[in-house]
């Protein structure tokens, strides 16, 4: 004798429910795998960016000012509004949430240095560690 299903009594097993679980599971591993590794890539690059940004503005203040901004003065200088306009609306902080570093002169004879010490904030490391300078 077969069992005829009463009204109401139509849905998925626990079984079905687990494989489904199961699946899911392993499609979101996946996704994490391949999409964690590509933030801090975007990280580094965006600061790459931040950096050649910050160094066009220091060029339109020597093109003004006629000399970079001292270390004194840092890199707030560039927000600062002249004449011609404010080289850089507002200073951006690197991608782990600091402010860059700026020298000038730069320590190796550059006009000046703008640098971020990189995910862990230490001089040195590897990959999203990386200190990343200005190519000045």
């Amino acid at each position: 004798m077969k069992h005829k299903p009463r009204v109401g009594e139509a849905g998925f097993t626990l079984v079905e429910l687990l494989v489904v679980l199961a699946i899911i599971g392993l499609l979101t591993t996946v996704v994490v795998i391949n999409v964690l590794p590509m933030q801090s890539r975007a990280q580094v690059q965006k600061a790459q960016a931040d950096i050649a940004i910050i160094e066009q503005g220091l060029e339109l203040f020597r093109l003004e000012v006629g000399r970079y901004p001292s270390s004194g003065e840092g890199l707030a200088a560039l927000t600062v509004p002249t004449a011609t306009g404010a080289k850089l609306k507002k200073l951006p902080n690197d991608p782990w949430g600091r402010p860059y570093v700026y020298q000038s002169p730069g320590p190796d004879g550059q006009a000046f240095l703008v640098l971020t010490l990189g995910a862990d904030g230490q001089p040195g490391g590897e990959g999203e560690n990386t200190d990343l300078k200005s190519s000045q």
